[in-house]
């Protein structure tokens, strides 16, 4: 896990960047904070280390020339478009029924949103620091749009280990409707390839698996199927389509779809 890391910033944003400084800072982050002349692409490419910069818009992750964020306000047109009939997302996590959902592999955070915009109540659990202070700043920003404050109401973000979050769940008798898991890195899956190909598509996917180390035991999700199994009436697994099973674990039903696939277990 990075414990280190610069935060470049322009001198009108400087205030602003000061504030993530001492944020994660106080999450285990040392930020240090660089003023730069001007944050434009030509920068990005000579400085192509992973970092973080501060713009008008917000919170960034950058590297390799490319800058990354969780753009909630992107979705607003597939939120727009999506229907309980419409997303796979939507059969397999029953969210007909409005259900109470841990979302224990945050990730980007789209799938909530979308879950949410669908009537789930979330919360959503991530363990890494600044990929949560990325979160924590899109879903603020997402407060402002008139679209979506009322989704990101139904969000509730948790700066935790989702293991240990879960075993608290279990152990205080905490009861979920559904439990969902979108573990980042399938390394151990079979046909390699085909998942390698599909986990190289999005620019954004690829500065989250700088961020975050393929063998970091976080992002492989096996440990934390059996610890949802006890909280809740459905966990929802989310893989590549051709990869093994979670945990090695037959699931109760599948939605099968050309990339993904959403694998049920019922209790």
């Amino acid at each position: 896990m990075v414990s280190e890391i610069r935060l470049f910033t322009e001198i009108a944003y400087l205030e602003k960047a000061q504030s993530y400084q001492s944020v994660l800072s106080l999450r285990g982050v040392e930020v240090k904070l660089v003023q730069i002349e001007k944050l434009n692409a030509r920068f990005l490419r000579l400085n192509p280390e992973i970092a973080l910069c501060v713009d008008e818009n917000g919170l960034w992750l950058c590297a390799n020339g490319m800058k990354m964020q969780p753009d909630w306000n992107a979705e607003i047109a597939r939120l727009k478009r999506a229907s309980i009939k419409s997303e796979m997302i939507a059969r397999a996590c029953n969210l007909a029924e409005k259900p109470k959902l841990i979302d224990a592999t945050a990730g980007l955070g789209h799938d909530s949103l979308l879950m949410a915009h669908l009537g789930a109540e979330i919360t959503l659990v991530e363990r890494h620091p600044i990929l949560f202070t990325l979160l924590e700043d899109s879903k603020t920003q997402a407060e402002t749009d008139p679209f979506l404050s009322q989704i990101v109401a139904r969000i509730h973000l948790v700066f935790s280990d989702s293991h240990a979050f879960l075993a608290l769940q279990n152990q205080e008798q905490h009861h979920f409707d559904v439990v969902y898991l979108d573990p980042m890195f399938p390394q151990r899956d079979q046909n390699q390839q085909a998942i390698k190909k599909q986990a190289q598509v999005k620019k954004q996917m690829q500065l989250l698996h700088l961020l975050l180390p393929e063998d970091g035991e976080m992002d492989l999700g096996d440990h934390l199927l059996v610890l949802a199994q006890a909280i809740a009436k459905r966990v929802v697994v989310k893989r590549p389509r051709l990869a093994v099973f979670l945990n090695n674990q037959q699931p109760d039903h599948q939605w099968q779809g050309d990339a993904c696939r959403f694998d049920a277990y019922f209790n």
